[in-house]
């Protein structure tokens, strides 16, 4: 990957080669503050979102979402809610006007928050 060589190449320029922060950016082609950010970490940290999205459509219906997945816990899996069948519920009979992704994000993270909850401590 090209990102990957820049930074540990960048990383080498400026902590064992003894090159400049401000040389680097010209070298490589990149903000001073690029070039703070990859050598205040030792690997690329990634997108880091600060605020959770907001849901402004969704946020009255998660607690319909949550009482529907709490229910499902006892069924079946078989019988269980998948999101495009709790999406239709919500739109149905509880008059959602959003689209079905957004309910399929929070379903997807729900699920993930009750599998990490059930399993079990490792000693």
């Amino acid at each position: 990957m090209k990102a990957m060589d820049v930074y540990e190449s960048l990383r080498r320029f400026v902590m064992v080669e003894g090159g400049s922060r401000r040389a680097a950016a010209r070298l490589f082609g990149i903000h001073r503050e690029t070039v703070d950010k990859c050598l205040a970490f030792s690997a690329p940290p990634g997108y880091r979102q600060e605020t959770p999205r907001a849901k402004p459509k969704l946020g009255p219906f998660l607690g319909v979402i949550d009482a529907i997945l709490r229910a499902d816990t006892d069924a079946p899996p078989k019988q269980r809610h998948s999101a495009k069948r709790i999406w239709e519920r919500l739109r149905d009979a509880h008059g959602y006007a959003g689209g079905y992704d957004r309910v399929k994000e929070v379903v997807r993270e729900r699920g993930r928050r009750q599998r990490d909850d059930r399993r079990p401590v490792d000693r």
